[in-house]
C-alpha cells in the first residue's frame, strides 16, 4: 500500500551522503528533457500552483513535486511530492516536500560543486545567512576539502551566528566578515541571497580568476545574484536545468541582454558527469547555476522511502488509486 511521509520522517531520514549519491546517479545518464520537462504553472491573484514533473532514467519511481501558495490570510505555501510505481502506474508514496526542497537543493550543488572545485583544501565564502546557506555549507562539507567560511549577511548579528553555527555543526572554522566582497573573493563562492531590489549581491571585480562560483538564490526572471560581467568573464556555466536557468534566471537573462553570448557558455551538468565536457579545474571562472527540477526530486524522494520502508518509518495509507488497463 501507499507510503506517506511527515516533515517530521524527512527530517529524521535525510542524510548528505546518500542525498549526494542519488542525485549524482540521477544526472549521470545523458540529458533528456521528455524525461523532465519544465515546470507547470497555474495561478490567480490568490492562488497558484506549480508542478515539477519526472521520470528518472534510474529507479522505480517516477512522479512529481507539487508547490501551492494562497494569498486568503498572508502567505501560505505547501510541497506535496507524488510518486507512482514505473511497472504497475500505482500510487507508492506522499512525501511531505518541505525539508526535501532543501535538502535536494543543496545535494545537487554539491554535485556540481565537486565536480568544477580542485581536489584541494579550499576557502568557501557565502553570500547569505539562512536557511539555503546553512543546508548547503552542510552538503559542500561532505565533498570539498574546506580549510575556512567566511560568511557575510547585512545584519551583524545574522552573520556571526551563522559562523558560530557552521563551527559547530561541520567542524571547520568559520568567521563573520564586514563585506560580501571579502566573501567572494574566496575560492569556492555560495550566492544563497538576493538583495531586497533584486539587484546583483557579487561582483565580477570581487571574484577572483580562478574561482568557483554557485548561485543557487535567484531563479526567477526577475532575481539576480550575478552581474553580468561575472557571467561574461566565465569559462563555463553548468547547470541542472538549461532551459529554465537560460530562460528563466534573471542572471542569465541580463546577460543575455547586455550581449553576453549565454547559449556558448552553458552546458547541462550531466554533460560534465558524463565527461562529454571537462572543465578545466584550474584556469577560470567556473559558474554553477540552478533553478531546481522534478529530477531532484524524485530522486531524494525516492531514496527517502526506500529508507522509511527499511527502518519500519512512515505511515501506510489504508487506500491506495484504482489503476486500470487501457
Amino acid at each position: 500500500m501507499p507510503l506517506f511521509l511527515t516533515d517530521d520522517d524527512v527530517d529524521a531520514m535525510s542524510d548528505w551522503d546518500e542525498a549526494i549519491s542519488a542525485i549524482r546517479s540521477a544526472y549521470s545518464t545523458s540529458g533528456d528533457d521528455r524525461r523532465t520537462p519544465g515546470r507547470i504553472f497555474a495561478q490567480t491573484e490568490r492562488e497558484w500552483m506549480r508542478i515539477m514533473p519526472s521520470v528518472p532514467a534510474g529507479g522505480r519511481l517516477f512522479g512529481a513535486k507539487s508547490m501551492v501558495g494562497s494569498f486568503a490570510d498572508g502567505l501560505h505555501v505547501g510541497y506535496l511530492i507524488t510518486l507512482f510505481d514505473k511497472d504497475t502506474a500505482e500510487l507508492a508514496a506522499l512525501v511531505d516536500g518541505n525539508r526535501v526542497t532543501g535538502l535536494r537543493t543543496a545535494a545537487t550543488t554539491a554535485v556540481g560543486a565537486a565536480a568544477l572545485t580542485p581536489s584541494r583544501a579550499v576557502t568557501l565564502g557565502v553570500v547569505g545567512s539562512g536557511f539555503e546557506a546553512r543546508s548547503h555549507v552542510a552538503a559542500l562539507s561532505h565533498v570539498l576539502d574546506i580549510a575556512e567560511v567566511l560568511v557575510y549577511s547585512p545584519t551583524t548579528a545574522n552573520r556571526e551566528r551563522f559562523a558560530a553555527d557552521v563551527t559547530t555543526l561541520v567542524g571547520v572554522p568559520a568567521r563573520a566578515v564586514d563585506t560580501a566582497r571579502d566573501a567572494a573573493g574566496c575560492d569556492v563562492v555560495l550566492c544563497a541571497a538576493r538583495s531586497r531590489d533584486e539587484t546583483p549581491t557579487v561582483l565580477a571585480d570581487w571574484v577572483g580568476p580562478d574561482s568557483t562560483v554557485l548561485s543557487i538564490g535567484s531563479t526567477t526572471p526577475a532575481q539576480r545574484e550575478l552581474d553580468t560581467e561575472l557571467i561574461r568573464r566565465a569559462s563555463i556555466v553548468v547547470v541542472d536545468t538549461v532551459e529554465e536557468v537560460v530562460h528563466g534566471s534573471g542572471d542569465m537573462l541580463h546577460a543575455r541582454a547586455d550581449g553576453v553570448d549565454v547559449d556558448s557558455l552553458v552546458v547541462p551538468l550531466s554533460d560534465v558527469l558524463c565527461t562529454q565536457v571537462e572543465p578545466d579545474l584550474h584556469r577560470g571562472i567556473r559558474i554553477y547555476k540552478s533553478t531546481g527540477s522534478g529530477l531532484q526530486d524524485v530522486v531524494v524522494a525516492e531514496m527517502l522511502v526506500d529508507r522509511a520502508r527499511a527502518e519500519g518509518r512512515g505511515t501506510v495509507l489504508p487506500v491506495g488509486i484504482v489503476t486500470s488497463r487501457k
